[in-house]
């Protein structure tokens, strides 16, 4: 019972101003999943009662995990994660805890999480089919996750840490690929063809999109999003982006706060765009600065820019590179030029610089060269 009255070693009955004494006990499981029991005493039989409610209340209803699932927490994490991130990162978060966590230890309670049923899980995760970044990706939204749960309290730790990232030893690291200045001209240069012999505007906005990418590094969606308006004295001032959500094209803020920057506009570009805004000023009806630098009222599609890439390349005769590819392509050249890595990611929004050295280490070579050069003359 887990009120009991209390007696003394004669056998009579404990009081105190003519209450009897009453020993309250309760069973609870804590954070950590450990079955406990809490004792404590009141006199008189109401003030028992009282005291089981309020103890019951204070540990019971405040051991969340005991009873909390994981997909309850996720339920949780969506909302809060919904006014603190974009809405692709959220779409993101959303279809990789619910393909990978959730079918997996959604019904698991918090408290039963443990380096057990964490290492079953990651060894299923495991024998999927999946590259080395989509398992560190579902290893970190699923960390970042129980994170959640410990600030509010619903764990006393982070338990996916003790049994570790996905590792990928035997995993080749691909090949960065990227166009040098000769083989985006030859790229280039069909582009602009195409564009001459059609007199299609939208031609020339495919020419105009793929000189933008390489002369700036700008991501794809970045570049979708830009308007006239934001060029001012000869930058390019990038403050949003355009991301497919459901199916749409949606204006979206840039993909971090570094994201928002400035680009300068180099002279081979500048002609570019110069001669493209003249020409939209004669073709396009109603033209004005809110017009979408390639696209005009509807920004270019992504289907429409991939297929052109393909067929630009193939003439071209040279590889067929991603778009994003475009992005690598400036910064290599940059780095290749000796452009200080701190400048390269700054022009490309990189949130931290760990990751253009990570990205872009390898293509200084020269460096090394030069450090040793400097190093042999000092004596």
């Amino acid at each position: 019972m887990p009120i009991n009255k209390v007696f003394d070693k004669n056998g009579k009955p404990v009081k105190k101003d003519g209450k009897q004494k009453y020993r309250v006990r309760i069973n609870y499981t804590d954070n950590n999943g450990t079955n406990k029991q809490i004792e404590r005493t009141a006199y008189g039989a109401d003030e028992a009662k009282q005291l089981e409610l309020e103890l019951k209340y204070q540990f019971k209803e405040t051991a969340p995990a005991a009873r909390m699932t994981v997909n309850e927490l996720y339920q949780k994490y969506i909302v809060a994660k919904t006014h603190e991130v974009r809405e692709t990162s959220l779409i993101k978060s959303i279809n990789v805890i619910s393909c990978h966590v959730l079918p997996y230890l959604g019904d698991c309670k918090l408290n039963k999480l443990n380096v057990q049923n964490l290492q079953l899980w990651k060894n299923k995760i495991e024998s999927l089919n999946l590259s080395a970044k989509m398992r560190k990706n579902i290893y970190s939204e699923f960390r970042t996750m129980l994170y959640f749960g410990v600030k509010l309290e619903y764990l006393p730790n982070n338990p996916l840490l003790k049994v570790g990232n996905f590792k990928a030893p035997l995993e080749d690291h691909k090949e960065m690929l990227y166009y040098t200045p000769e083989e985006f001209k030859l790229f280039i240069s069909v582009a602009r063809d195409v564009a001459e012999k059609t007199e299609q505007l939208n031609k020339w906005d495919l020419y105009v999109f793929f000189y933008i990418a390489f002369f700036t590094g700008a991501r794809k969606g970045e570049i979708k999003a830009l308007t006239w308006n934001d060029i001012i004295d000869n930058e390019i001032h990038i403050t949003k982006s355009i991301a497919k959500i459901k199916g749409e094209d949606k204006i979206t803020p840039p993909k971090n706060k570094s994201s928002i920057r400035n680009i300068g506009i180099p002279k081979p570009l500048k002609i570019v765009l110069d001669e493209h805004y003249n020409r939209c000023k004669t073709f396009a009806q109603d033209f004005n600065d809110d017009y979408f630098i390639c696209g005009g009222i509807i920004p270019l599609k992504d289907a429409t820019i991939e297929n052109a890439n393909r067929k630009y390349a193939l003439a071209a005769n040279v590889k067929h590179i991603r778009i994003h590819d475009f992005r690598h392509s400036h910064a290599s050249f940059l780095a290749n030029n000796g452009i200080n890595i701190q400048e390269i990611a700054r022009r490309l929004g990189h949130s931290d610089i760990k990751i253009t050295l990570q990205t872009y280490s390898h293509l200084y070579p020269k460096e090394r060269e030069r450090a040793l050069q400097v190093l042999d003359n000092i004596i």
